[in-house]
């Protein structure tokens, strides 16, 4: 898939929460063990991250990865390699990201999963590692989390970006260092 078909096709595809796969996890890791056979001594280590990482929530059957590199420059070396085994990415898009780069990796038409490549220990490193840790911490936030997405879901069934905007305050509020 092209770069400017993969970002449309990835912004447009339908909102549809699945209930959680026991299976998740093991995808994580086997696409986390193909990047560091790949790509050995470039990650300094890689999180399953997302909804898919909470056992018991509902989530798009998207698997995310949070890979972490010494830099950022580092992270944007990884592009050409990274499309060569199997990801797709909008060079666009990235070019507006100072603090990541993202990637999708696709299966019969249908995004399998993202990878964020962010500075390991950095602010989004820790952001997103925060966010996921409370959630598996707490079924009441886990459920309140479940809840708002099942809400917004119904909302912005084909406006990904409108569902992920919606879900903004209340990732904040979990991830923001006081």
């Amino acid at each position: 898939m092209n770069d400017a078909g993969s970002l449309h096709a990835a912004i447009n595809e339908e909102v549809a929460l699945q209930a959680y796969d026991s299976r998740w996890p093991d995808r994580f890791v086997a696409e986390r063990d193909r990047l560091l056979a790949l790509f050995p001594l470039v990650f300094v280590d890689i999180e399953h991250i997302g909804s898919t990482a909470v056992p018991g929530l509902v989530a798009k059957p998207i698997v995310d990865l949070l890979a972490g590199v010494e830099s950022m420059a580092m992270a944007k070396s990884l592009t050409e390699p990274l499309c060569e085994s199997g990801y797709a990415t909008s060079t666009e898009f990235n070019a507006t990201l100072t603090d990541r780069q993202w990637f999708m990796r696709w299966a019969d038409g249908h995004r399998t999963h993202h990878l964020h490549i962010v500075v390991h220990g950095g602010p989004v490193w820790a952001r997103h590692l925060q966010f996921r840790d409370a959630l598996r911490a707490s079924p009441v936030l886990a459920a309140r989390y479940a809840a708002l997405k099942a809400e917004l879901a119904v909302r912005h069934p084909t406006d990904r970006d409108a569902y992920t905007s919606a879900k903004t305050a209340f990732v904040n509020s979990l991830s923001n260092p006081n």
